[in-house]
């Protein structure tokens, strides 16, 4: 039963009737229905990419593996994410905070289903005025007390409930929230090290190019001194080699930076960062799972996350409406009190009490009703925030499969490139090795192959690290298939 209508408080019968039918005070809390597309991107998801060799296959339905980064091939990638997943500090802290939460969640369920019973000792010495008509001026006196108090209140409206049921849930959006945190730590070991292994890869490439490049001007300097060539040609060949010689220092620092991203996310200090992966020895993933939208919503933390926020802003607009009813309490206590402490500890000294309250809420200044108001607008808000996270979900798994299509294609030419050069310049360097043609003629061959290589590379890494990002899109827990958490009211 919803109760965004206006509230209209102490109605004998209304109270009545919640009380018979056990009728909630607020929304279910339920997801509300989003539009499932047909297939994620504008085009449909092909089958297979990539040629021969390099194919990779969608699996539509299929839920993803749970240590997915095997797949890769690599026993020292493996090992690294596991590694980071052990000891990476900022994980640990979010592990820790949510085991604080559920400790306060346990704790404020044990306080809301059993009474408060608290032991107090007194040990008073006073001085007191007397009455002005009568006795001394002042009194002085000593006061002995010790008592066992019990209080309990009755959760008639759901009060201690909702508050357990909210806080419950925003546990769940915690516990979401660090399988999140575990997946993106695991992808961020993957790709950085595979951003790691291409630099590597790279600038040893471009120092091959830097080395041709000075050979190229070398030998422009000794034909410039014969009169074989213009001084200007010299001044060209070393300025090609600078320049290729000054792209080299970037490059080394964005290399040795990711290894120091690498060696902080496993909980390394940077000059203990591993060794780099051989980005020729990764294996690219033959299969990828690939589940279908109704799955991707049971599946993914950020999803399952937003909908344990509506069902925390469910409990709370059912708490802020029955803080509107009345609340009943009852208390006791009992102990030994008196003036010295024989008198304080025998049996005239025994005190008790005994009582019971009702309070009905009947003019707050219109902030009981103003609560209830944000609480329901604050529903209504985090039906939207879920909306609009299981549409950018899709949109982060329909840009991953572009991605990774595109980089299919990318790589395809690249390597077919690198082959066409590599060919030509083996050919130029038989024909050096005949005589044919002067040596700067089968350097100028291998500059063209490093460059096509650089670019198989560079196409490479980003389909690895493409791949490692659709794995992530999918969302499925690490250790085990995520499951939905049951709401806990």
């Amino acid at each position: 039963m919803r109760t965004h209508e206006s509230f209209k408080p102490a109605l004998p019968a209304l109270l009545a009737a919640l009380i018979l039918s056990g009728c909630a005070l607020g929304p279910s809390g339920d997801a509300p229905k989003v539009p499932q597309p047909e297939h994620y991107a504008v085009e449909a998801t092909p089958p297979s990419i990539g040629p021969d060799g390099a194919r990779q296959q969608f699996v539509l339905g299929q839920r993803a593996v749970p240590q997915w980064w095997q797949a890769y091939g690599s026993p020292d990638l493996s090992a690294w994410v596991d590694e980071a997943l052990r000891h990476n500090h900022s994980l640990a802290q979010a592990e820790r905070s949510l085991a604080g939460a559920k400790e306060q969640l346990r704790g404020q369920i044990d306080e809301s289903l059993w009474p408060k019973v608290d032991a107090v000792g007194q040990a008073t010495r006073q001085r007191a005025l007397g009455l002005p008509t009568m006795g001394p001026p002042t009194n002085l006196y000593n006061v002995f007390a010790g008592e066992i108090t019990a209080s309990y209140t009755f959760d008639l409206f759901g009060v201690e409930r909702y508050a357990n049921s909210a806080l419950a849930a925003q546990v769940d959006a915690q516990s979401y929230q660090f399988d999140a945190a575990r997946r993106t730590l695991a992808a961020n070991v993957v790709i950085t090290a595979i951003n790691a292994a291409s630099l590597r890869a790279q600038v040893a490439h471009t120092e091959r190019l830097v080395a041709l490049a000075d050979a190229d001007a070398d030998e422009m300097q000794r034909r410039a001194a014969t009169g074989a060539v213009a001084a200007d040609d010299v001044l060209a060949a070393k300025a090609n080699a600078q320049s290729l010689r000054a792209g080299l220092p970037g490059m080394k620092s964005q290399w040795q930076a990711m290894r120091h991203a690498l060696a902080v996310l496993m909980g390394r200090t940077p000059d203990n960062a591993p060794a780099d992966l051989d980005i020729a020895a990764l294996r690219l993933p033959e299969s990828v799972p690939l589940s279908v939208p109704s799955d991707l919503l049971r599946q993914r933390p950020d999803i399952l996350a937003a909908d344990a926020a509506l069902k925390v802003a469910a409990a709370q607009e059912a708490l802020a409406t029955a803080e509107m009813f009345p609340s009943l309490s009852i208390n006791a206590s009992f102990g030994q009190s008196g003036f010295t402490w024989p008198k304080a500890t025998g049996a005239a000294g025994a005190v008790w009490g005994l009582g019971a309250s009702i309070t009905q809420p009947i003019f707050h200044g219109g902030a009981l009703r103003a609560r209830r108001k944000a609480a329901q607008e604050a529903y209504l808000a985090s039906e939207d925030n879920y909306r609009q996270t299981v549409l950018n979900a899709f949109q982060n798994v329909a840009d991953s499969l572009v991605a990774l299509t595109q980089d299919a294609d990318a790589l395809q030419a690249a390597a077919a490139a690198r082959g066409h050069s590599e060919q030509s310049w083996r050919n130029a360097q038989r024909r050096t090795a005949l005589g044919a043609v002067p040596p700067s003629f089968a350097r100028a061959g291998e500059r063209q192959y490093l460059n096509a290589r650089l670019g198989e590379i560079r196409a490479t890494a980003t389909r690895l690290a493409d791949t490692a990002t659709l794995f992530q899109a999918m969302g499925v827990s690490i250790d085990t298939p995520a499951e939905p958490k049951k709401d806990v009211r």
